[in-house]
């Protein structure tokens, strides 16, 4: 998650994204840097308009988010259920006694 979150801070403060880049900003924030996972995520990221794919994503997680507040409301409803009777101290004693008797 810190490697991402270094890439989007370099993107934030308009500095290209490369392996040198996010090593720097990986030390500076105390994060120990993997060499293999700092060049996978260069890799991933290479020719992705981060900013675009920031606005796509925060568009889907509020549409998403929307329809399952609109189904809640009738499950809500449906959430009253008889009351049960309360077993009194006698009545769960004597179902014990079944079982040793």
């Amino acid at each position: 998650m810190e490697y991402i979150y270094s890439a989007m801070l370099l993107n934030a403060a308009g500095q290209k994204i490369d392996e040198a880049s996010v090593k720097k900003v990986m030390t500076a924030s105390g994060a120990k840097a993997d060499e293999s996972r700092i060049k996978a995520l260069v890799a991933a990221l290479d020719g992705v308009n981060i900013e675009e794919a920031i606005a796509k994503a925060a568009v889907a997680p509020q549409a998403a988010a929307a329809a399952p507040a609109a189904e809640a409301a009738p499950k809500e409803e449906k959430k009253e259920k008889p009351e049960e009777k309360e077993k009194t101290d006698e009545e769960a004693a004597s179902g014990l006694g079944a079982l040793f008797g």
